[in-house]
């Protein structure tokens, strides 16, 4: 089914209504924004990246309060067991004296799931959201049952250096959709910040419907052959054992990004395009979703470790390649 023009200009509307939601609390953050709109409208899961303080739970929260979605937010910690995210079976007495085991549902059970400082949580709580992530559904006592739709997870994470910090392994970071990177506000936003009055409620300007509607347009807008090539020979240059990666990639690049991330970056370019009112994505879009789609997923070498090159660096390598 073709997307009417119809189509474009509720989208257009629907995703300017976001922005307006969101920026009654937050100010600046533009990039962010939009990219945390592409990963929701992508079904994707996010992470984000910051010092603390630069409101990143901040804004996951205003999201979540201006979609007409369930909305649950989990504070990692040390001590956070996998049963505090997925829920657990309590055994109840009725009035007849039968004792019966009930499920009571963790706070994964909603569409958007923020997990703030997930970081902050050992590996085995951390790998308990790997399930939910990936395959849309919780086992708990041997039974499983299912997410509903959307399920989008946001997760923040304080920079690894800080203490108190537990390393998200290569598998799990694999399952985010985009990687962002929060910095610190310009001078004019601060001011800005500073003298800043939040409402004191926030209207609901996306309903579910509406929502799963958009996610649906997305999958229709088309992928050119000559972008999907593009897509193609950019993931594959990325790899160090890969015939296409330059001696940059095989000095400085430990593993490159695999299968997901050519799916995720069609997705993402789908998404731009239908945002700014294209008929199809294009090689632009890819541009733009390369750095939140490559950053979590290339992983530089001790070389590049050594001489001060990070992975952003390697990205832009690779986009002017």
């Amino acid at each position: 089914m073709d997307i009417t023009e119809a189509d474009w200009d509720q989208v257009r509307s629907q995703v300017q209504a976001l922005r307006e939601g969101i920026a009654t609390e937050i100010v600046g953050q533009d990039e962010v924004v939009q990219q945390m709109l592409v990963a929701l409208l992508c079904r994707g899961h996010c992470l984000i990246v910051g010092v603390p303080g630069l409101g990143k739970t901040l804004l996951v929260r205003t999201l979540g309060r201006i979609l007409g979605l369930k909305f649950n937010r989990i504070q990692f910690t040390p001590d956070l067991m996998p049963t505090d995210i997925l829920g657990t079976e309590i055994l109840q007495t009725d009035a007849d004296g039968r004792r019966t085991f009930k499920f009571v549902a963790g706070p994964v059970f909603a569409h958007l799931l923020l997990a703030d400082e997930i970081n902050r949580t050992p590996p085995k709580t951390q790998a308990a959201l790997l399930e939910a992530m990936q395959e849309k559904q919780v086992t708990v006592a041997g039974e499983t049952r299912l997410l509903s739709e959307p399920f989008v997870v946001f997760a923040t994470q304080n920079p690894i250096e800080h203490e108190g910090t537990y390393p998200l392994p290569e598998a799990q970071l694999d399952r985010f959709f985009f990687s962002l990177k929060i910095g610190y506000p310009s001078f004019a936003e601060e001011r800005s910040i500073i003298h800043h009055q939040a409402k004191a409620e926030i209207r609901e300007v996306l309903q579910h419907e509406e929502l799963l509607a958009m996610q649906r347009l997305v999958d229709q807008v088309p992928v050119p052959d000559h972008v999907t090539d593009f897509i193609l020979k950019l993931v594959h240059r990325s790899r160090p054992q890969s015939e296409l990666a330059d001696e940059y990639i095989k000095r400085y690049v430990e593993w490159g990004a695999g299968p997901r991330a050519s799916q995720s970056l069609a997705r993402a370019a789908k998404a731009f395009a239908l945002l700014d009112g294209n008929a199809a994505a294009s090689v632009e879009d890819v541009r733009r979703a390369a750095l939140p789609v490559l950053r979590h997923r290339v992983i530089p070498n001790y070389n590049a470790t050594g001489e001060g090159i990070g992975v952003e660096a390697i990205v832009q390598h690779l986009l002017a390649g």
